[in-house]
């Protein structure tokens, strides 16, 4: 069968290009070889903030008092917030398949094969072997969890974040190793339903890509929700004795450290989905596990694309999206403007939330910048004291010359919702005075960058 486009991956890199293609009158195929939707439908973003968001309410209850809500005998049922996170799970992958079959794209099941000549070939569960053929082929097969070589995932003792989402009975302990947006939010929601946490970074701070001040501030609400925290730490082994997971770790002084627990996850970053799928045989080049590409995911083969979490980039949902897009319009014969990758949100779904975006304030200053920097805390905050959480601040990175937003820093309760006004306003080139100049709502969490912007240049009314 012949199609205009084929993309091979339906996650949010892959069913996004091929609605996009399909809007844009392309005869289009998308091909999955498991579920529609991909990891962050099924197995990532998705589920996993419908399982913070049953902790969220566990700790609501557990804290009722506080809000004059007497409550007793709150339990938190591993079992039947899982299922209700696979439910979310479903409804959500359903809805992508209804959105490729409203816009015409054919789904083909079955595991993906690029092939010379603009072919790609296809092998159902059942063996069955088809060959599509297009012009243009777009790969959008993502990454999966990484295995190191001390920490050997069995699903069992030692899991990655499948198992993790779908464990059938709530440990009692648990290592996490890696503290990224996946280990630190595995970790929160363990924590909160009663599982002795203990999380194990390498780096010298946890999310260790943000700024400073925001890690520190999650990590000091980590330890105290009873959670341990070891910075500056690996992971060396772990020896499995019936159902104890003996892990040995050197802490930040070097000195080994035996922690004993019922599981242990490992959640150190990704590896990508590019083995068997033709890439050597169709002569498409890689680098250091990704496929390169130009400006608009062209591979140095024509008429073959990459996308999404298998090129450079960050491997963010919402980054393979805006891909999808610029690549399918250029390939429409459209000119649309690149990814900004300097412009690029990133989100956090602990308690308390993250989200950033642009440089942190060391690297603000590393790349020459001179730098007002301001900040306003939470606990000035009259929405956030209303609301019974003012843990966390605003802050903002600002060039002293030009007063280009330089970055933003959040971290307290529903940031991640409010960070797109930032990223709005760095890509229309807004000035922070022009964004502290506008009439923010009171009371809101959101009047904080009025007033983080405000506390820079020395004039916040309540910071």
């Amino acid at each position: 069968m012949n199609y205009d486009i084929i993309v091979i991956g339906s996650g949010p890199g892959g069913y996004v290009a091929a609605v996009k293609a399909a809007q844009m009158g392309m005869k289009t195929a998308v091909i999955e070889r498991e579920n529609l939707g991909g990891i962050c439908l099924n197995w990532g973003c998705i589920p996993t903030k419908a399982l913070l968001k049953s902790a969220q309410v566990y700790n609501y209850v557990n804290h009722a008092v506080n809000y004059g809500v007497a409550a007793q005998g709150c339990e938190a049922d591993l079992g039947a917030m899982v299922q209700r996170s696979r439910g979310v799970a479903e409804t959500m992958s359903k809805g992508v398949q209804f959105l490729l079959k409203k816009n015409g794209v054919d789904v083909i099941m079955g595991s993906a094969k690029v092939m010379p000549g603009h072919k790609v070939q296809v092998t159902d569960a059942e063996g069955n072997v088809a060959e599509y053929e297009a012009p243009h082929i777009i790969i959008a097969t993502g990454a999966r969890s990484r295995n190191l070589p001390n920490l050997p995932q069995d699903g069992k003792h030692i899991i990655g974040y499948r198992e993790a989402m779908t464990l059938p009975t709530k440990p009692q302990s648990m290592v996490v190793v890696g503290s990224g947006a996946i280990g630190s939010e595995f970790a929160f929601f363990y924590q909160s339903i009663g599982v002795q946490v203990t999380l194990v970074e390498f780096m010298p701070t946890i999310l260790p890509n943000e700024d400073e001040d925001t890690s520190a501030n999650v990590a000091r609400s980590f330890k105290k929700m009873g959670m341990k925290v070891m910075m500056s730490a690996s992971v060396e082994k772990v020896d499995v004795d019936g159902d104890v997971c003996h892990v040995h770790i050197k802490d930040k002084k070097g000195a080994e450290v035996l922690v004993d627990c019922d599981v242990v996850l490992s959640a150190v970053g990704v590896i990508t989905n590019l083995e068997n799928i033709g890439l050597e045989e169709t002569g498409i080049k890689v680098e250091r596990t990704k496929i390169e590409v130009d400006d608009y995911y062209q591979t140095n083969v024509p008429g073959y694309y990459a996308i999404g979490d298998v090129v450079h980039g960050p491997a963010l949902a919402h980054v393979a999206s805006a891909e999808a897009i610029c690549c399918v319009e250029k390939i429409c014969g459209g000119s649309p403007a690149t990814v900004n990758y300097n412009n690029i949100p990133g989100c956090t779904y602990t308690t308390p939330e993250v989200a950033s975006v642009g440089l942190s304030e060391r690297k603000a200053i590393e790349a020459g910048h001179e730098v007002r920097v301001g900040k306003f805390f939470f606990k000035a905050s009259g929405k956030a004291t209303a609301a019974g959480n003012n843990d966390g601040f605003i802050k903002m990175v600002i060039d002293k010359q030009t007063d280009e937003i330089l970055g933003a820093h959040m971290c307290g309760d529903n940031v991640t919702e409010m960070i797109a006004g930032i990223v709005v306003a760095r890509q229309n080139g807004l000035t922070a005075k022009q964004v502290a100049g506008s009439i923010h709502p009171h009371p809101t969490m959101s009047e904080a960058v009025m007033e983080a912007i405000e506390a820079a240049y020395g004039e916040a009314i309540h910071g």
